[in-house]
């Protein structure tokens, strides 16, 4: 079966429903990165890549960016394998890079309760980086707890558990080429 489509795709899962399709997301994530590029254009980012959802984004995003960015990553959990946050958030990897003086971007998969971003960026403005900003590919307004300041947002979604493109239910699913509503 040829997967180079998002119907093909929805013939193997159909507990899905396509939320973005691959097309629309891929012009999205071009956008951002044209838009960080001129953001940055004098001082090429660090990306941060918050691990696991944010995998596939990163990628995209940073070939997008025609600068000379770094990236490196952190991996922080509040989830579990629940379909909600657990409010309970834990660093599970620390960054490999110094980030004092740097600029930051933190480069995020969604921004739900905003519990974990808010913790994250509480531990990374004690490095003292240089700038410190966020870009997520999804924000749930109607979950957020926390309110963060997202610098770069991909697109504003209900509330809906979604995966697809780096976003897992118990590990799966990350390989999608769009975002789904995960029905059932």
């Amino acid at each position: 079966m040829n997967y180079s489509n998002d119907d093909a795709w929805l013939k193997r899962f159909p507990e899905l429903e396509i939320l973005i399709p691959s097309e629309t997301l891929q012009a999205r994530v071009r956008e951002l990165g044209c838009q960080i590029a001129q953001d940055y254009a004098a001082n090429p980012p660090l990306l941060v890549g918050v691990l696991k959802g944010s995998l596939v984004f990163l990628a995209d995003l940073m070939r997008s960016i025609p600068l000379p960015v770094s990236y490196d990553f952190v991996a922080i959990s509040s989830y579990g394998a629940e379909t909600q946050s657990t409010g309970q958030v834990r660093l599970i990897k620390d960054l490999d890079s110094p980030i004092h003086k740097r600029h930051v971007l933190v480069v995020e998969d969604i921004y739900d309760t905003g519990l974990t971003l808010s913790y994250l960026l509480g531990q990374l403005r004690q490095r003292e980086p240089a700038s410190l900003k966020v870009c997520t590919l999804l924000s749930k307004p109607e979950r957020h707890q926390v309110e963060v300041d997202i610098a770069y947002c991909g697109f504003t979604i209900p509330d809906r558990f979604v995966v697809g493109y780096g976003l897992d239910y118990a590990e799966r699913y990350r390989n999608l080429p769009f975002i789904a509503v995960l029905n059932g």
